[in-house]
């Protein structure tokens, strides 16, 4: 006598296997969930509030009154220390940038061969990483004193570096410099050693020379994380408001004035968030072009192995 399966069991692995199908399809985005939570609450919608806010009237209390239209941006590029922060900011990058890849990727390429005592000069060179940007910006401001100041002493002058406009842009473009030593360096010496032996030894035994070599097969390999380090170091430079919040508040004469701090005081001194939001759209709008022209530059200079 056969006795028939209950159709309930039946619905019922129906059902399981339903619903494994299901957690299968959403498991992936439940996973992504969090990091969407986070990016929407404090990226995309502060962006699309800044860019709401550029273009309407803002009382002093965050709220909409009115549309402005372009009145804003019109009113930005006339007011009088937008060209100034918009020269310091570009220059500081500039000379950020260029100096920190100089920098960093001549110290990866002298501890590149490990040594006896490679550990030691290696944490030397990664220890900017462990200083943080305020208390850096205090030594920096101690350090290039013009009483007390090492930097002085040592160099036999006496030089008011945060104190003159004409020096001001110059200490902290050291500062950044310096926070971005560490970081960098690492990342070029993890793509040196990345290259392999072979290759290197082959062109030894070809009779290739040093400079042969780092222009020839070194340089070429490297360029994926040069291009990272350039793009990485544009935007952290373009950002730059801490040092000068903490050093020297924008002074003296504006001269170390940068678009973040100009942001800065509009919104937050003189509630001016109409204003202080174009500035963060221009400034988003600046470093997304000097990013794209990276990308730019990728499709004819970066070589991937």
């Amino acid at each position: 006598m056969r006795i028939a399966a209950p159709a309930i069991s039946v619905k019922g692995r129906r059902g399981t296997t339903g619903y494994r199908k299901v957690l299968r399809v959403i498991k992936p985005y439940l996973y992504l969930l969090p990091i969407i939570t986070f990016g929407i609450a404090f990226v995309y919608y502060p962006f699309f509030k800044t860019f709401l806010y550029s273009f309407s009237i803002v009382n002093f209390k965050g709220q909409i009154t009115g549309f402005a239209g372009l009145d804003n941006f019109i009113y930005m590029f006339g007011y009088k220390n937008f060209s100034t922060a918009l020269k310091n900011s570009l220059i500081l990058t500039a000379m950020t940038v260029s100096s920190t890849v100089i920098i960093t990727l001549g110290t990866a390429l002298l501890a590149n061969k490990k040594r006896k005592l490679s550990g030691i000069y290696e944490t030397m060179f990664t220890m900017p990483m462990a200083v943080s940007m305020s208390a850096i910006s205090m030594i920096f401001k101690v350090m290039l004193n013009p009483t007390v100041g090492y930097v002085n002493y040592f160099l036999g002058i006496n030089l008011g570096w945060f104190e003159d406009k004409k020096t001001a842009i110059y200490g902290i473009l050291m500062l950044c410099v310096w926070m971005g030593l560490g970081f960098d360096y690492l990342l070029f010496l993890s793509a040196l050693r990345g290259i392999p032996d072979e290759l290197i030894e082959a062109s030894t035994l070809d009779g290739a020379g040093f400079f042969k070599k780092l222009f020839r097969i070194q340089f070429p390999l490297i360029t994926p994380t040069l291009l990272y380090v350039v793009c990485t170091d544009m935007v952290l430079a373009m950002m730059t408001a801490g040092p000068v919040m903490i050093i020297t508040q924008g002074g003296p004469a504006q001269s170390t004035t940068t678009l973040i701090y100009l942001m800065y005081t509009a919104g937050y001194r003189s509630s001016n968030y109409s204003l202080a939001s174009c500035i963060s759209i221009i400034t988003f709008a600046l470093t997304f072009g000097l990013t794209l022209l990276a990308f730019i530059f990728e499709r004819r200079g970066v070589h991937y192995a």
